[in-house]
């Protein structure tokens, strides 16, 4: 059969890629053909198929990423009013995050549209774990100032440990819930079950370390920020620093 396109004459060679990552395998077979085959003049090659429809898609993630990212920022300062608890919540994402990265280690997921998909909304959900767990720090710093209970640095971690306590329930309700809902997902197959995996992946290995993340991690560093910024004062007061 005679086929054209762009005016032009053209042949078609199928390829079936299995376990292995699209955009390395064609990287690697643009360099074979470079290096073993000399195209006659006039001819030319067009890798196409699933491999534009990934190039389109990893575009678009390049302007969507950094927008979602600078949102997200926006929205923490909207809310505290403050860089730095902004900064606070937007340097724990990485660590967050790890659980996603080992689990689409573990179950040898190659990184796709659909694992960055994943890791989209597992950003999200830690960010909520982040500002929910500020917020209760910060009432939990204001309600002691209120009492007058904040005379030593004692009382400021005791002030910071009650307001992670009281976060301890409430976080692990939305864990249990999110396991509950991708779990099946994970462990079904059937039809849409290949494109489902990779998206729920990383928000099943996250709520391992974000969880973790927002109750240990973070009122460290919060206690270290109070302090280091000259929060507790020798009036026996905690001030919100600017």
């Amino acid at each position: 059969m005679l086929k054209s396109e762009n005016a032009r004459l053209n042949g078609w060679t199928f390829v079936d890629i299995r376990g292995r990552d699209l955009g390395r395998w064609i990287a690697e077979a643009k360099q074979v053909v470079a290096e073993q085959v000399a195209l006659p003049p006039g001819y030319s090659l067009t890798w196409s198929g699933q491999y534009e429809y990934m190039q389109r898609a990893q575009e678009r993630l390049t302007m969507v990423v950094p927008l979602t990212l600078l949102i997200i920022f926006v929205l923490l300062y909207l809310t505290f009013g403050r860089v730095s608890e902004a900064l606070l919540v937007m340097l724990s994402l990485p660590f967050a995050l790890v659980g996603g990265l080992w689990l689409i280690h573990l179950l040898d997921y190659n990184l796709s549209i659909a694992v960055a998909v994943g890791f989209i909304a597992l950003a999200g959900v830690a960010v909520e774990f982040g500002v929910i767990m500020l917020v209760y720090l910060d009432n939990a710093l204001a309600d002691a100032r209120r009492a007058g209970t904040l005379a030593s640095e004692q009382d400021l971690k005791a002030a910071i440990e009650e307001g992670a306590v009281l976060r301890i329930r409430p976080k692990a309700m939305t864990v249990a819930t999110i396991f509950a809902g991708l779990l099946p997902i994970m462990l079904q197959g059937g039809v849409g079950s290949e494109v489902m995996r990779p998206i729920a992946a990383p928000m099943v290995g996250g709520m391992v370390t974000a969880p973790l993340l927002s109750l240990f991690v973070l009122p460290a560093i919060y206690l270290l920020w109070r302090r280091n910024t000259g929060q507790l004062m020798s009036t026996g007061s905690v001030t919100h620093g600017q």
